[in-house]
């Protein structure tokens, strides 16, 4: 069974294998030119939603050695009350992975893997959410919780022990935002929602930014799975409705193919690199007008008279709905 499945709904859920992982495309059409199968077609047939798997008849024969030791870290946890008296025990999360990389003694100079992108900018913008959350009149009425977890790096471990073990019921539990890398380059007419289309979060904030003159797409790159990826996967995975909200592609005043061109300089120079360090073309005016989009979302939903509600097709929906079952027999 799928991790996380319950038994009552193991049919709607996905079968575990034996090995997951991912691999690039290179090794992905060697693969499929290996087994006679055409590469194109079968990334063009995967997109639709009724995709079946396709035996390749292949077969791989792995060995892994590993070194392991024991780390001790700490999830930061803050926690906002609502200011109604029977709804302040349901609350509203807000994540962000405040880890990266560490030191690498084996690098020649600079070894130290900042991460300033990934992610202190989506811890900074979580903090920013947390002051700005104490200001906002009247105040939610359902708490608020900003989690900022560690070991997301080494596989969402901190959000994962949460979630596994959260100190808040997950059945009273609304929606997880989750801030992995926030819009560092200026101001977009659109937002992009990873995932979009998983759950009434994505209509929540579509209803939002048209309310302030922008536009919601989907994520450019669904071939990559970031949905699967980061801190709020291990929410969604138990239930949870989780949206994860990104920078636009659309930047004003920029060239149409400003987007691509910094985020692939960005994946080549800094992803996962010592590299990743405030830089001069930082301009985070567009980091503000989409963390005021975000704190309206936030702020909705807990104000909201439902909870928010996974689509009827998504993966994430039986889970959701046997834990109320289970919560409200």
């Amino acid at each position: 069974m799928w991790e996380g499945c319950p038994t009552s709904a193991a049919a709607a859920c996905a079968p575990a294998v034996a090995v997951k992982g991912w691999i690039d495309t290179p090794t992905a059409k060697l693969l499929a030119q290996a087994a006679d199968k055409d590469f194109a077609a079968l990334k063009a047939a995967a997109i639709r939603r009724d995709f079946q798997p396709v035996a390749l008849g292949a077969r791989a024969r792995i060995a892994i050695a590993a070194t392991s030791r024991q780390v001790q870290s700490h999830n930061v946890i803050a926690r906002l009350e609502g200011s109604d008296l029977t709804l302040r025990n349901e609350h509203v999360v807000f994540t962000a992975h405040w880890d990266h990389l560490g030191k690498d003694p084996n690098l020649k100079g600079d070894q130290i893997y900042n991460g300033a992108a990934d992610n202190a900018s989506g811890v900074a913008a979580v903090l920013e959410l947390a002051r700005a959350f104490t200001r906002v009149q009247p105040g939610p009425r359902r708490s608020i919780l900003f989690l900022f977890v560690t070991a997301e790096e080494k596989g969402l471990l901190g959000s994962k022990f949460y979630a596994s073990a959260p100190l808040y019921p997950l059945e009273k539990t609304l929606a997880d935002i989750n801030l992995d890398v926030i819009n560092l380059w200026g101001r977009t007419s659109d937002l992009i929602s990873i995932g979009m289309g998983q759950s009434a979060l994505d209509d929540l904030l579509v209803e939002v930014a048209r309310t302030r003159g922008r536009t919601v797409g989907p994520d450019a790159e669904p071939e990559k799975g970031y949905y699967y990826r980061s801190d709020h996967f291990e929410f969604a995975k138990q239930g949870v409705p989780a949206l994860d909200p990104k920078s636009g592609r659309n930047y004003l005043d920029k060239p149409a193919d400003y987007a691509k061109k910094k985020q692939d300089e960005y994946t080549e120079k800094d992803y996962h690199k010592v590299s990743d360090e405030v830089k001069p073309d930082w301009e985070l005016a567009g980091a503000a007008e989409d963390l005021k989009v975000i704190l309206e979302v936030g702020y909705r939903v807990a104000e909201g008279d439902r909870f928010p509600e996974w689509k009827p097709d998504s993966e994430f929906r039986a889970r959701r709905e046997a834990r109320l079952k289970a919560a409200n027999p």
